[in-house]
């Protein structure tokens, strides 16, 4: 890569299937000098896939903070670095934030690619209004989340939470309770992959679904707004 490329790219990657990288996200990742990985395995994995030789360096949630200066000063020395987390793009719910905003204070050029984000095809599969949307991402596992919840009961826009199968009941069931069971809503697991499946209905009839069926798979919620 030329050296007047020295900057911090973002670079999606497919939230399921592999098929879904672009051209240009794997040009990236074959010709910066680094790879941030959020995990190293899941990103090794996919380079491994691409016949990609890249060298790669961890980059979580739990480093980031002890990180991102020395990052914003070797893409500052001439480096190019890529930045990618586990699935999508960097940044939703997903570390990114703190490296672009400490690049961006150091005047180090930034730039994301457009791809992959589980949100989007989870709304427009929902079948809801996708016009005017808000993004909620996960909610508070614990403290804070009840009056995250009730705090929505005014939102007009289509809401979209991102859960974990195991807490995706739970967020059914309270979201029913704070706006009403017979609110539509739509959940979307396992996008992009072999089993991907959307259901639709009210926040009641989720619930019970989930309940006779456990869910499996990250998942996508959406819910109408009032």
């Amino acid at each position: 890569m030329a050296a007047d490329s020295a900057k911090l790219f973002l670079v999606p990657t497919p939230i399921g299937n592999l098929e879904d990288i672009t051209l240009r996200a794997v040009r990236v990742l074959r010709e910066v000098d680094l790879v941030l990985a959020e995990d190293t395995r899941t990103t090794g994995f996919l380079l491994k896939h691409l016949s990609i030789a890249t060298k790669l360096q961890s980059h979580h949630k739990f480093n980031e903070h002890q990180t991102v200066e020395r990052i914003a000063a070797l893409i500052a020395a001439g480096k190019s670095v890529a930045l990618a987390s586990d699935a999508g793009t960097p940044g939703i719910s997903d570390p990114g934030f703190l490296l672009v905003r400490t690049c961006i204070e150091k005047g180090v050029a930034v730039e994301c690619l457009p791809g992959a984000t589980a949100f989007v095809p989870a709304l427009i599969n929902s079948g809801l209004p996708c016009d005017r949307f808000c993004f909620e991402g996960f909610l508070p596992q614990k403290k804070g989340r009840q009056s995250k919840i009730a705090s929505l009961q005014g939102e007009e826009r289509t809401m979209i939470f991102y859960e974990s199968p195991y807490r995706l009941l739970k967020l059914l069931e309270q979201l029913a309770e704070a706006l009403g069971g017979s609110r539509r809503a739509s959940v979307s697991r396992e996008l992009s992959k072999l089993h991907e499946e959307t259901v639709r209905g009210t926040l009641a009839e989720l619930a019970l679904h989930f309940t006779q069926k456990e869910p499996k798979g990250e998942v996508v919620v959406v819910v109408a707004g009032r």
